[in-house]
C-alpha cells in the first residue's frame, strides 16, 4: 500500500461506543497506541451528538447497550443516509447475530471476547476498503441501466445524482464490477471484502442490500444475478 494511503488509515478518527466504561478506556488507550485518533461515547445518544459534530472515519459500536441498541443506532444512521463505516461488537456471536448486524447496515462484526490486535486489523481492513484509490483507475464506469458505477471514486451515480452506498455496499459492487460477467462464489466475495470468515447468509444479506440500490425491481434482478449453487454475477447493461 502506498505510504500516503497507509498514513491515512493509521491517522483515522474512530468513535468507540460502548456502555462498559472499562472497555471504553481500554480500547481508547490501545487504539491510540495503534496510531488512531479515538473519541468515545457511552451510549447511542452521546454517539449521535458526536456524529452530528464530527466526520468520523469509522465507528466501533457495541450491540447490547441500555436504551437504544447498537443495531437500532446503525439502522437509523443508514436510514438517514449516513454511510460512515461501522464495526459492531457483541457478546452474541452466532451466525444469526452477524446476519442481523449486516441487515442493519454494519460493515463488519466481531464477537466478544476478542483479541485487540484482531480488532485493529479489522479496522484497518475496512478503512483500506473504503479509502479512495491512491492511483487513478483505468476501468471505465460500469452501466447499470440509468445508473453508472465509477470504480475510481467508488460512487454510484444516476439521474438523481450520487446514490449513497455504505462502505460494504461500495466494496461489494467494486469487487463484482472488476470481474463483471464472471460468477463469483460467496467465498471469493467474502475474501474480496476482507471478511473471509463471513458466512454465506451474511454475503446474501449484503447482496440484497446492494440490489436495493442498483435494481429497478430488486425482486427481479436485471444486473446482479444469483447463479444457483455457484454464487453471484454482475451483468452490466442499459
Amino acid at each position: 500500500m502506498p505510504a500516503e494511503a497507509a498514513t491515512a488509515v493509521d491517522n483515522a478518527h474512530l468513535l468507540v461506543v460502548d456502555d462498559d466504561a472499562r472497555l471504553r478506556a481500554l480500547l481508547q488507550r490501545f487504539l491510540s497506541e495503534q496510531g488512531f485518533r479515538v473519541s468515545i461515547a457511552a451510549d447511542a445518544a452521546a454517539a449521535r451528538a458526536q456524529l452530528a459534530a464530527v466526520a468520523f472515519d469509522l465507528v466501533v459500536l457495541d450491540v447490547m447497550m441500555p436504551g437504544e441498541t447498537g443495531l437500532e443506532l446503525v439502522e437509523s444512521l443508514r436510514r438517514d443516509g449516513k454511510d460512515v463505516p461501522v464495526l459492531m461488537l457483541t457478546a452474541r456471536g452466532g451466525p444469526e447475530d452477524r446476519v442481523a448486524g449486516f441487515e442493519m447496515g454494519a460493515d463488519d462484526y466481531l464477537g466478544k471476547p476478542f483479541e485487540p490486535r484482531e480488532l485493529a486489523l479489522r479496522i484497518r481492513t475496512i478503512l483500506r476498503r473504503v479509502a479512495p484509490p491512491a492511483q487513478p483507475l483505468t476501468a471505465a464506469p460500469v452501466q447499470l441501466g440509468m445508473r453508472w458505477f465509477d470504480a475510481e471514486r467508488s460512487e454510484l451515480r444516476g439521474p438523481e445524482g450520487t446514490v449513497r452506498l455504505t462502505g460494504g455496499e461500495a466494496a461489494l459492487l467494486h469487487a463484482l464490477a472488476r470481474r463483471a460477467g464472471d460468477v463469483l462464489s460467496r467465498e471469493e466475495i467474502a475474501t474480496a471484502l476482507g471478511t473471509p470468515e463471513a458466512g454465506e447468509r451474511a454475503i446474501d444479506v449484503q447482496v440484497t442490500r446492494l440490489r436495493r440500490k442498483i435494481e429497478p425491481d430488486p425482486r427481479e434482478p436485471r444486473y446482479l444475478h444469483t447463479v444457483r449453487h455457484r454464487g453471484y454475477v454482475l451483468r452490466p447493461g442499459p
